[in-house]
C-alpha cells in the first residue's frame, strides 16, 4: 500500500487526486510475464521499488530487470529496496537467465537497473558488461538501456560500462540540490552530474530522471534541468514521488499535470532534446517508446 500526504498537509491524510487514479489492465499477458520472471528467478525493480506502473507494464509483457540481487548497500530515503552492508555475491548465471527472459518476453528494448553495490571494487561494472554481452548473443536485435548507480564515482568502472556500448546510459539525479542529502544515502548531486558528463559522447544517448513532490520549489527544478542540460543529458524523465512504505520520506505535495507540462516545456525551451514528464513517469516507463522517439529526432 502506498502512503502519501494530501496536497495540503493540514487536511490530514487523504485520497489521491483524480489524476493519480488508474484503471486495472485487462490482459492475460500479465500472468505470462510473471511466469517468465519467476521461472528465471529474476527480481524486477517494478516489484522491489513498488512501482505504480507494474500492472500496466507486465500486461504489455515488459519489465525492468534488477540485477546483482535484491539488497542494496545504500538506504535512500525514497526507495523501498532492502538494505544490506554485505549482500550476496552476484550470481554467475544471472546474465544467461536475463538473456533468456529477454528472448521469452520478446523485448526489442530492455532496461537493466541495479542495486548499489559499494561492496564490490568496481561497483558491479564488469557484471553489467557480462549481462549486455549475454543479451546480445541471444537477442541480436535488442537494444539495451542501463540505469546504474554512481559506482561511488569510480571513473574506471564507468569506462568499463561505457565500453560495453549500451544504447542508453541512464543515471538518475533523483531530486534538486537542496534535498539531495535527505533523499539520497551516499550519492551526491555534483557526482551525478560528473558521471553524466563523463558518459556524454561515449554512448548514443544520455538519460537522467528526478522525482517531484518532495518539497522542491519550481525554481529549484528549473536549476536542476539546466544542470542536466549542461551535463549533456539527452532525455529527462520526471514523475511524482509516492511514499513506498511508512519508514520512507513523506510526500509533500501532489504535482498537477499542468505543472508537469510546464516543466516539460521549460526543459525543451532550454535545449534538452526530450522531456518525458507526468505523474506516473518513472525512469524506465515506456522506455522503448522514448528510445524510438529519440531515433526519430536524431535519425
Amino acid at each position: 500500500m502506498l502512503n502519501v500526504l494530501p496536497s495540503n498537509p493540514e487536511e490530514g491524510v487523504g485520497r489521491f487526486p483524480s489524476w493519480l487514479h488508474r484503471k486495472m489492465p485487462k490482459n492475460s499477458e500479465l500472468i505470462k510475464t510473471m511466469g517468465i520472471l519467476n521461472e528465471n528467478r529474476l527480481p524486477t525493480v517494478c516489484e522491489e521499488a513498488r512501482c505504480p506502473n507494474l500492472l500496466q507494464c507486465w500486461s504489455e509483457q515488459t519489465a525492468t530487470f534488477l540485477v546483482m540481487g535484491k539488497e542494496c548497500t545504500r538506504a535512500c530515503g525514497f526507495c523501498s529496496i532492502d538494505f544490506s552492508k554485505a549482500p550476496k555475491a552476484p550470481e554467475a548465471d544471472e546474465p544467461i537467465r536475463i538473456a533468456e527472459s529477454v528472448a521469452s518476453l520478446g523485448l526489442k528494448h530492455v532496461v537493466i537497473t541495479m542495486v548499489a553495490r559499494d561492496d564490490l571494487e568496481d561497483g558491479g561494472a564488469l557484471h553489467l558488461v557480462q549481462i549486455m554481452e549475454a543479451i546480445r548473443l541471444r537477442n541480436k536485435e535488442t537494444t539495451i538501456e542501463l540505469l546504474t548507480s554512481d559506482l561511488s564515482g569510480n571513473e574506471e568502472a564507468l569506462a568499463t560500462i561505457l565500453e560495453g556500448n549500451p544504447e542508453i546510459f541512464n543515471h538518475n539525479i533523483e531530486t534538486v540540490r537542496r534535498l539531495t542529502p535527505r533523499v539520497r544515502h551516499k550519492a551526491t548531486y555534483d557526482r551525478t552530474l560528473q558521471m553524466l558528463k563523463l558518459a556524454k559522447g561515449r554512448v548514443r544517448f544520455i538519460k537522467s530522471g528526478l522525482m517531484v513532490g518532495l518539497g522542491e520549489e519550481v525554481n529549484e527544478v528549473h536549476e536542476t534541468l539546466q544542470d542536466l542540460k549542461n551535463a549533456g543529458v539527452d532525455i529527462v524523465t520526471m514523475g511524482q514521488y509516492l511514499q513506498p512504505e511508512n519508514r520512507k520520506l513523506l510526500v509533500k505535495s501532489f504535482v498537477t499535470p499542468d505543472q508537469f507540462e510546464a516543466y516539460r516545456l521549460y526543459g525543451l525551451q532550454i535545449g534538452i532534446p526530450y522531456m518525458y514528464c507526468g505523474p506516473f513517469v518513472r525512469s524506465s516507463y515506456n522506455a522503448k517508446a522514448v528510445f524510438e522517439a529519440m531515433k526519430q529526432i536524431y535519425g
